[in-house]
């Protein structure tokens, strides 16, 4: 069974087409990312794959149901989170959320040890009882992606995890990314095609149309295809043996 299936599904905003007739799946264990330009509808992609949208036209598997009918299987971690730093709620706190279930309004055992269980898996054990608002960067966003972990899902979205992170915790995070794919599908938006060629196995290129590839036939004409030569677009190719 595919963890995710797409079958010629089509998207507007009102008249204006993002997404066109797009065909792709990823197996289930496979470490994906969906890459493409400014616009190109690749957290349109991440959303219909979430059931967050409808598609025009088509239709979406997730493990072999529509993806309304399979969001608990699904961990999500969004590309932008409005905070107020003012607010006095723990590390630990944060990661709870992820364990939230409309059938109570308290946190059990199990839900705790869950919780540790992710901080643990991201490397950020020592924080749970930290303000949230004192973490850097690239420790707030390992919480949030703790919050995703912590329900024990079988995919994991990620929408650019490694924005406004410096490269120290870029490292740090495709490591825990690796780990996290031994027990569950990961698929991530990412602008960083560096970040892309050391930790997936396929890559999902979208610019309206979508095409899928393997990490190792991303290359400079690959590339240039999909962003269509804007300016500033740099890829680094490197061996990883």
């Amino acid at each position: 069974m595919n963890a995710v299936e797409f079958q010629s599904v089509s998207f507007a905003y009102d008249t204006q087409t993002v997404v066109e007739n797009a065909v792709f799946s990823i197996t289930q264990g496979e470490f994906a990312c969906v890459i493409g330009p400014n616009g190109g509808g690749k957290t349109t992609l991440l959303k219909l794959m979430l059931g967050l949208l409808t598609p025009k036209s088509g239709s979406i598997q997730l493990l072999g149901k529509p993806p309304k009918a399979n969001c608990a299987a699904v961990g999500y971690t969004p590309q932008f989170l409005t905070v107020d730093f003012d607010f006095p709620i723990s590390v630990l706190d944060v990661v709870l959320m992820g364990r939230m279930r409309s059938r109570h309004l308290y946190y059990n055992k199990r839900d705790k040890e869950a919780a540790y269980e992710a901080l643990r898996t991201l490397k950020l054990e020592d924080c749970a009882g930290k303000p949230f608002h004192v973490l850097s960067g690239g420790q707030r966003q390992r919480v949030l992606i703790a919050r995703a972990v912590c329900s024990q899902p079988q995919i994991l979205l990620l929408d650019e995890p490694t924005n406004n992170i410096d490269a120290n915790s870029e490292q740090i995070l495709c490591g825990i990314l690796e780990e996290l794919n031994q027990s569950m599908t990961v698929i991530m938006v990412s602008h960083d095609v560096g970040f892309v060629a050391h930790c997936v196995n396929k890559v999902i290129c979208v610019n309206r149309t979508v095409s899928t590839h393997t990490a190792a036939e991303m290359n400079g004409s690959t590339i240039h295809d999909l962003y269509g030569g804007q300016h500033g677009i740099r890829i680094v190719m490197h061996d990883h043996q």
